[in-house]
């Protein structure tokens, strides 16, 4: 196995509100940690049918490119009432013509697609973010880590925090949707308190506790 005694790390995203969250987790570790966008790289085609062969698309790549280990993730919604919809194809529902990324549209798309199912009740609006974070090396070596986070899907979307999907998902057990918590409420977690809420809060957590010696 190899180690990450380095502490160089490339975060495999150019997602600003991904890279943010991963800032926010790796922090406390003491890495530096960069962003593919910092080393000049390319986005990947992501062409896998897997939350997990995308993380690792992503991450792979960036490894390769960089000789440093790289960590990705892969995340998306799935709602029950759509059959798990848009799960590893969440990003692509927010694709605008130009090529940009609307998730206002996106949030608006599966609301009229629950409405299609007659989804009304909260019952029958269940579902969760994944997350799958990826550890990949230069020579292929990789691991795998998920997080998942159970909710119900609201609308209209609520507060103006997170980004994505998160106005429109209240976690259970809480009565604000993610996209109305600090940063602090999403992740729910640091060294010392496991306590995870968010998803990719959740797969970090797996990670950190396999990698960086945290409880």
């Amino acid at each position: 196995m190899h180690t990450l005694d380095g502490k160089k790390i490339v975060v495999a995203s150019h997602n600003a509100g991904k890279l943010r969250e991963f800032a926010d987790l790796m922090g406390p570790f003491g890495f530096e940690a960069k962003s593919a966008k910092d080393y000049g790289l390319s986005e990947p085609d992501e062409t896998g049918t897997t939350f997990e062969e995308n993380a690792y698309i992503k991450a792979f790549a960036a490894a390769t490119a960089t000789g440093l280990p790289a960590l990705s993730d892969d995340s998306g919604l799935c709602v029950d009432a759509l059959d798990g919809a848009p799960g590893v194809y969440t990003a692509n529902w927010a694709e605008t013509p130009d090529g940009s990324r609307d998730f206002a549209m996106a949030m608006q798309r599966t609301e009229v697609a629950l409405q299609e199912v007659n989804a009304a009740t909260p019952e029958q609006r269940k579902g969760r973010f994944v997350a799958v974070i990826c550890l990949a090396f230069p020579d292929g070596e990789a691991e795998y880590y998920r997080g998942e986070a159970e909710g119900t899907l609201v609308w209209p979307p609520r507060g103006e925090l997170g980004f994505g999907y998160d106005p429109v998902f209240l976690p259970d057990g809480f009565e604000k949707t993610f996209g109305e918590m600090s940063a602090e409420e999403k992740h729910g977690w640091k060294p010392g308190q496991p306590t995870a809420l968010s998803h990719r809060a959740r797969a970090f957590q797996k990670f950190a506790k396999a990698r960086l010696g945290s409880p």
